[in-house]
């Protein structure tokens, strides 16, 4: 029997299964930048992860992407202090400074201060920030700086309580429930979710949340906004 008109997948549908079951796996190392003037110059929607130093930032990166070693995993937390950019499909992935290591130089911090509040108040691709937070120490005065930060330069947060295999199940649901209701004060585009590098908990959900505002920005430029 011939197929007719309404035998066809909607849109929608056809879209959504168009889309990659990653869509990060084509993630490509770029550059690395010291200064602010160093980034590209052009619209391309920028997502950025950051967060304290050995909260698990390049364990997360490294596992949404599905690459063992696309952000270096450092055995000294703190070490990092560029901005490094990441190509995929419709975007790029930053991975900025992690903050908070006790040990850095306070003159270090200084500047990581500056490069990363430089980039959240002034980088217009800017369209998604992804916190990261070790689950057993999450909203500390930093991470709710960087909050008050993002609020402030209107943009999104997704929160990635990470490390969530250390702890049991129920524990892990009654502290993201904490957490949820703690970035209410943010306002609606706060969100959290658990997430863990290790079992693999929340990879799916963490892809999926990040490929929809990079859909959503793709969506903006195009019509101008």
């Amino acid at each position: 029997m011939s197929k007719t008109l309404s035998d066809s997948p909607p849109a929608a549908a056809r879209s959504l299964a168009a889309t990659p079951l990653n869509p990060f796996v084509q993630a490509t190392f770029v550059m690395s930048a010291a200064k602010l003037d160093q980034l590209p110059q052009d619209e391309t929607p920028e997502l950025a992860f950051v967060g304290r130093s050995n909260s698990g930032k390049s364990s997360a990166l490294n596992t949404l992407c599905n690459k063992k070693a696309l952000a270096r995993v450092s055995k000294t937390p703190g070490r990092t202090q560029l901005i490094n950019l990441f190509d995929v499909p419709g975007a790029r992935l930053i991975d900025l400074p992690g903050y908070g290591f006790a040990k850095v130089p306070g003159s270090v911090r200084k500047d990581w201060g500056k490069l990363i509040g430089g980039y959240l108040e002034t980088r217009f691709n800017l369209r998604l920030l992804i916190v990261i937070m070790d689950i057993r120490h999450p909203l500390t005065d930093l991470d709710e700086q960087m909050l008050d930060w993002a609020k402030a330069a209107e943009r999104p947060c997704h929160v990635l309580l990470t490390k969530a295999d250390k702890l049991s199940r129920g524990a892990a649901t009654t502290t993201l429930l904490q957490v949820r209701a703690a970035l209410q004060k943010w306002g609606d585009g706060f969100t959290a979710q658990l997430f863990s590098a290790h079992s693999n908990i929340g990879v799916e959900e963490a892809r999926a949340a990040i490929h929809a505002h990079v859909q959503s920005a793709n969506l903006a430029i195009s019509s101008g906004q």
